[in-house]
C-alpha cells in the first residue's frame, strides 16, 4: 500500500521545477555498473542502429540504443527496444516443437529429425512441381511450389547462403521480412 502515494508525490516534485535528472542517472549507472559493455549492431533491419550489449558473468543484463552512433544517436524502433527479448525471454521456445496433421498436441523433436523432415519434404516438393522448360521452350529450371522467407534477425552472411541455396534449387519465390 506505501506505493500507492508514490505517484501523486512523485507529479508534485516534478511539478515544483524538481529535476530527476541526476537520480535517473544514478539509477542507470548502478543498473550496469558491473556489466561488461559490447558494441553491436540491432539484427532486425537493414539500417544497422548501433547497440550496447551489457553482460554481467557472460548473461545479457541489457541491451541499449548507442548514443556515439551517427544512424540512431542512441534511439532504437520499437523492434530494436525489443532486442533483450529475443535473448532473454522464458517464453521463448528451446526445442523443435512438431504437431503431426490432424493431431491436437505438439511433440518434442530433436534438431536432427526436424531438418531431416524439411528436407525430405523439400525434396518431395521440388521433384513433383519442377519445371525444366516453359511450354514456348524456354529453359528456367525453377519450381513455382515453394517460397523462401528470411527472417530479419538473419545476418547478411546467413542470407546471402540462403539466396544460393534457394536458387540453387530453383526457386524463384525468395523474400526477406526485413523488406516487408
Amino acid at each position: 500500500m506505501g506505493g500507492a502515494g508514490g505517484a501523486p508525490a512523485l507529479t508534485g516534485l516534478i511539478a515544483s521545477g524538481v529535476s530527476l535528472a541526476p537520480t535517473v542517472a544514478r539509477a542507470q549507472a548502478l543498473r550496469i555498473r558491473d556489466a561488461k559493455t559490447t558494441p553491436s549492431v540491432c539484427p532486425y533491419c537493414s539500417v544497422g542502429c548501433a547497440t550496447l550489449v551489457h553482460t554481467v558473468e557472460g548473461k545479457i543484463v541489457n541491451i541499449e540504443g548507442d548514443p556515439r552512433s551517427p544512424h540512431n544517436e542512441g534511439c532504437l524502433c520499437p523492434k530494436g527496444a525489443a532486442i533483450f527479448q529475443l535473448h532473454v525471454n522464458p517464453n521463448r521456445p528451446t526445442q523443435v516443437l512438431h504437431r503431426a496433421p490432424g493431431a491436437a498436441d505438439w511433440e518434442v523433436w530433436d534438431l536432427e529429425r526436424a531438418m531431416n523432415r524439411v528436407a525430405a519434404l523439400v525434396k518431395k516438393t521440388r521433384d513433383e512441381t519442377f519445371v525444366e522448360t516453359l511450354p514456348n521452350g524456354k529453359l528456367v529450371n525453377m519450381t513455382p511450389a515453394i517460397f523462401s522467407l528470411g527472417g530479419a534477425t538473419l545476418e547478411i552472411e546467413f542470407n546471402h547462403l540462403q539466396q544460393k541455396l534457394m536458387r540453387g534449387l530453383g526457386i524463384v519465390a525468395i523474400e526477406n521480412q526485413a523488406r516487408i
